[in-house]
């Protein structure tokens, strides 16, 4: 199967009442992010953007989730995470230290600046990063590893899973606010929930699903 849930748009929900103005609100300036760079130089915006396709690589037939934009953007509001290692620097800091450190590996191994290499390139150039072997230069005294591990993969994904898009391929509606879900037990889903298609049965999830609200 191509879709777990189809014919499924949680936009659907949003002039239903699964869905408060608040939600809303909320949902609508999600949506209505910029895809330029606010907060980083477009030169590191640029290198963040192709780290972004090697960590949540998008279908092409759709558009895809703007995670470099969404990533500059929680860069731009300094919306913070509540805690910070002591052995990294502020996030934007932390940012713009490791993006720099992907561009200089990328001239030192592959004497290309790292948006130009191939996606191989640049997965050996993050996996160098993930492991630690990245130091020094640009990176200062910031761990490798702890980059990859609570800047990459936190922001990144965090924010691949934040947006609507992303909310519509694994069915999830979206805030249970004012709503709410009332059949918690296993196997059991509220009328208003998408429908998981089972091989064979793809049509038939996908009328339903056209029906959720």
């Amino acid at each position: 199967m191509t879709e777990r849930y189809p014919g499924y748009d949680v936009l659907a929900k949003r002039r239903t009442p699964s869905w408060n103005e608040q939600t809303r609100q909320v949902i609508d300036h999600r949506l209505a992010i910029t895809r330029e760079p606010r907060y980083l130089l477009p030169e590191l915006f640029n290198i963040l953007d192709a780290v972004c396709a090697r960590i949540v690589p998008q279908p092409g037939d759709r558009p895809p989730v703007p995670l470099a934009a969404l990533v500059d953007t929680k860069l731009y509001t300094n919306m913070q995470d509540g805690f910070r290692y002591a052995e990294m620097p502020e996030q934007g800091e932390a940012w713009r230290r490791g993006l720099a450190a992907l561009d200089e590996a990328a001239l030192a191994h592959y004497e290309k600046r790292f948006p130009q290499i191939s996606g191989e390139q640049q997965d050996d150039i993050l996996r160098r990063m993930e492991r630690g072997e990245l130091s020094g230069g640009a990176l200062g005294d910031m761990p490798a590893q702890m980059f990859f591990a609570h800047r990459v993969l936190l922001d990144i994904v965090s924010a691949y899973y934040a947006h609507p898009t992303a909310w519509s391929e694994f069915g999830f509606g979206g805030p249970a606010s004012p709503r709410g879900y009332v059949r918690m037990g296993l196997d059991r889903r509220d009328p208003w929930e998408a429908v998981e298609a089972k091989p064979g049965e793809e049509e038939t999830a996908r009328h339903e699903n056209a029906r959720v609200r």
